[in-house]
């Protein structure tokens, strides 16, 4: 537990990530040498402690269970100096987990057992209307995260939720399947879109090639702003004033998952330090592809 203040709440996914990598090319089915490695993750758990790393100090608005797996990531959690005391534990459910296989530095596969998150629902907002980061009459001021591992409904509650509609949302897919639960999202004047081009498809709903093309249809379907990467290629940061490009520094791919996780939280905390925008995304575009070149540890930073 910790008497900190947090200056930006990040709500979805806690879990364990079990990751196994190999640096031999691999199709479904293979059979190969590598490692295989379990760190605290899950998108609002990526993004918290990148923000950490950056500076920030990041709240979490999850749920765990009460089992060991559950104890350990609470504990985890503590020692990167992260506010976990609105963490949901709830007793009937087990803690979350996510598996995948990456070969040279791309996903070959991964499951993601989020169910307790989906089952525990609107209880995880608690602490944002009973005092502890917020009233019906006091709304929390500082940014929000959220992921797309909240149900469809909850997400359209939050979308149209006063409690929310003030707020500095900041908003990632959590994955491609998961991406049209944010579609409620469009026409909100205040949230911030981080996809990839496949997820930018889904939620617009129109068939793009490249992060320019992919800015565009959200911006046309709705968006106010956002933000899309697209591999090595250029990254695009676009609201309906215009956008910027970035194109990513080359490097040799070792790993993928939590990177979009890692461009997110990067360049939240630039701008919330006040950097401007062409700079902001450059360091994101870069902290993203060190996280993949594995010039960067996912936990200890």
């Amino acid at each position: 537990m910790t008497a900190a203040a947090p200056n930006i709440l990040c709500i979805g996914s806690v879990l364990w990530d079990h990751i196994g990598r190999t640096d031999l090319p691999m199709v479904a089915g293979n059979d190969k040498p590598g490692r295989i490695t379990r760190l605290p993750g899950g998108v609002a758990l990526n993004i918290a402690m990148t923000l950490k790393r950056a500076g920030m100090t990041p709240a979490i608005l999850s749920v765990v269970g009460r089992d060991a797996l559950g104890q350990a990531l609470i504990i985890a959690c503590e020692e990167l100096g992260l506010i976990t005391d609105h963490i949901l534990v709830d007793p009937h459910l087990p803690t979350d987990q996510y598996m995948a296989i990456e070969a040279k530095g791309k996903l070959i596969a991964a499951i993601a057992d989020a169910h307790s998150l989906e089952a525990a629902g609107a209880r995880i907002l608690a602490p944002l209307y009973d005092g502890r980061l917020g009233t019906a009459e006091a709304f929390w001021p500082h940014p929000i995260a959220i992921d797309g591992n909240l149900t469809r409904a909850l997400l359209g509650e939050i979308a149209v939720d006063h409690a929310f509609l003030g707020a500095d949302l900041r908003l990632a897919p959590a994955s491609p399947g998961k991406a049209e639960r944010l579609r409620v999202f469009l026409g909100h004047p205040r949230a911030c879109f981080y996809v990839n081009c496949e997820e930018a498809q889904l939620i617009s709903g129109r068939k793009v090639a490249g992060s320019e093309a992919a800015a565009a249809a959200m911006i046309k379907a709705g968006a106010a702003r956002v933000l899309v990467t697209d591999g090595s290629e250029p990254a695009m940061d676009a609201d309906r004033s215009g956008g910027l490009v970035c194109r990513p520094p080359q490097v040799t791919p070792r790993r993928i998952t939590g990177a979009g996780d890692t461009f997110m939280a990067t360049h939240i905390a630039a701008e919330m330090a006040g950097v401007p925008r062409q700079a902001a995304l450059r360091q994101a575009v870069a902290e993203a592809a060190a996280y993949v070149s594995g010039e960067k540890r996912p936990w200890a930073g």
